[in-house]
């Protein structure tokens, strides 16, 4: 229990450090395991790609995650099932759509992108992920609000983006959005 202890003492002491470099690390493989899966042969690992990976899970979902799971638990503190799919609700109308949106921006901008092509970008690919997600994230919201204690909610649904991540990050890594003029 070594680790484990420790790692739930972080938690404690200092949460969201503790959930942004989970994040980070979570985000981080599951960009390598994107680029492993991907890669084409003689092709290299692209490293900037992964490192704003990381940076994302670090900077941005970490803290919003930390935020997001606190403010549920104190507007809706029951854990019974309609509760729990009232916060199902609210994650897939607001905190969903406000992260990926924020993601795919994020990401964009730290490629170069500008403000043009990254609304076109969103306007190609926030729809449809948003879309695919509904048939994924109900069952991990479920899951993590109905079962998961909430200072360690933000570590289960890292967990669960490990695989949305490799979803996303193949997503994020898509060619630019052509514009219309």
């Amino acid at each position: 229990m070594g680790f484990l202890s420790w790692y739930l003492g972080m938690l404690d002491s200092r949460p969201i450090i503790t959930k942004s470099i989970s994040s980070a690390l979570i985000y981080a493989a599951a960009d390598i395991t994107t680029q492993t899966i991907t890669m084409e042969p003689y092709s290299s690992w692209d490293t900037i790609r992964t490192l704003r990976m990381a940076g994302f899970g670090l900077i941005i979902l970490g803290p919003a995650q930390h935020k997001w799971f606190n403010f549920v638990a104190r507007v809706l503190p029951k854990r019974d099932v309609i509760t729990t799919f009232k916060k199902l609700l609210m994650g897939q109308l607001v905190y969903g759509p406000a992260i990926t949106g924020v993601f795919f921006t994020f990401n964009a901008a730290l490629q170069g992108e500008s403000r043009i092509e990254i609304t076109a970008r969103l306007k190609r690919d926030l729809l449809p992920t948003l879309l695919n997600g509904l048939l994924y994230w109900p069952i991990c919201d479920f899951f993590t609000y109905k079962i998961i204690p909430v200072h360690l909610q933000p570590l289960m649904n890292s967990s669960f983006s490990y695989l949305w991540t490799i979803y996303l990050t193949y997503m994020a890594s898509l060619v630019k959005a052509v514009l219309d003029h």
